[in-house]
């Protein structure tokens, strides 16, 4: 199999601390990767390199781990750009918005589904991303939902039940009968194409008893529970993410001083995954990641990439957000994008570079990965490896 040495590497950051500064983001200055086909093969100063077959120069630039983006809604129809600028001229964003997607998604083909996914995943290649999470949500029927993750299952290994998005717009008289419906028989059509199962716990969408129900029965088919917790208020979303063990509390933006610290025990098993795009996009409350920082929760950065709140793909830009709105510096905004997104999805061979990761890097056309926040809107993602292959 053939070798391939990135050389020239002004400053690598590995998220090991063993293998470079001992700092979190372990990085290493004046460094060479080595790849052997989909993995990383070696790490470390260029002077100690062992030879290889093939050699990139990567000109004195830096080099960080692909990002992780452990939150979005990817599989979807239609645009909703009359809401957003109907939000940005004086309207608050509620749940309701999401019945104009899912009426658009209903009426799409597969075909029409699948091309709108993949144009969104280049797009997000192209700044750097090489895992994503997706999730249903945008179909609340058996055939739409099961579908819906068919779809993105062939695509990544990261796939989210989410039928309890909201509550279907065939339920809106019956929300306990759409809860039996995504506990029953839509669960059963659609765990096999999931790893995942998803709620949104919120005012408008699903109550705590309601969440816990649905959580419970996805855990009983197989799935690893994680919550849309505390986006809009506060609520039990995070109480009971960090109850049920899920991997992720995804927004929590609404926070009592009980919830951060329940998500700081809990740091281990249930990652606090702030999605700042979605504040951008409805000028609404910015998350405290400083907050959750300080009390020792484990913290994750993702896009949220949806049609209605948060239509970015770009996790450069949402840890240019983090770090002038969120309180986060800049080393902890790219370790949540990246490391972070991994303890998200629970996965250890990915948002690292360290022999025996997985093979996805990103080359940025700067010194430093600072610049990913000091020079926010710039292109500065130049090349990307993706299981050991050149992807951009």
């Amino acid at each position: 199999m053939t070798t391939t040495a990135i050389t020239n590497i002004a400053s690598l950051v590995t998220n090991d601390p063993a293998l470079g500064d001992g700092s979190p983001l372990g990085l290493i200055e004046n460094a060479t990767v080595v790849i052997d086909g989909e993995t990383v093969a070696w790490v470390g100063p260029a002077d100690k390199a062992p030879a290889a077959d093939e050699s990139f120069d990567a000109r004195g630039r830096a080099v960080i781990p692909g990002f992780v983006d452990s939150h979005s809604h990817l599989v979807f129809a239609g645009d909703r750009t009359a809401e957003f600028n109907a939000r940005m001229s004086g309207r608050s964003y509620s749940a309701g918005g999401i019945r104009t997607t899912v009426a658009a998604t209903r009426a799409a083909s597969d075909a029409e589904l699948e091309a709108n996914l993949l144009r969104h995943l280049d797009e997000a290649r192209r700044q750097g991303t090489t895992t994503f999470e997706t999730k249903s949500g945008y179909g609340l029927t058996v055939a739409d939902e099961a579908r819906a993750l068919r779809i993105a299952a062939a695509h990544t290994e990261e796939v989210t039940y989410l039928g309890a998005h909201i509550v279907s717009p065939d339920y809106a008289e019956d929300p306990a009968g759409y809860v039996d419906l995504v506990t029953g028989e839509m669960l059963t059509a659609c765990a096999p194409y999931a790893r995942w199962v998803d709620v949104f716990c919120e005012k408008g969408a699903f109550d705590g008893d309601q969440a816990r129900a649905i959580l419970t029965a996805g855990a009983a088919a197989g799935l690893i529970p994680r919550v849309h917790a505390n986006q809009l208020s506060y609520g039990p979303g995070v109480q009971l993410a960090v109850e049920l063990e899920a991997a992720s509390a995804d927004h929590c933006t609404h926070l009592t001083d009980a919830d951060v610290d329940a998500l700081a025990q809990a740091a281990d098993t249930t990652v606090a995954t702030l999605l700042p795009g979605a504040e951008f996009s409805t000028r609404a409350q910015w998350p405290d990641a400083r907050r959750l920082i300080d009390a020792g929760a484990t913290v994750a950065l993702s896009t949220d990439c949806n049609p209605g709140s948060s239509y970015t793909s770009s996790m450069p830009f949402c840890i240019a957000l983090a770090v002038r709105d969120m309180r986060m510096t800049p080393d902890e905004a790219l370790w949540s994008a990246t490391a972070g997104g991994a303890r998200a999805l629970r996965r250890t061979d990915v948002g690292v570079v360290t022999p025996g990761a997985r093979a996805d890097l990103a080359l940025l056309d700067a010194p430093s990965h600072v610049h990913l926040a000091y020079r926010p809107g710039v292109p500065l993602v130049s090349a990307v490896w993706q299981r050991g292959v050149r992807a951009v």
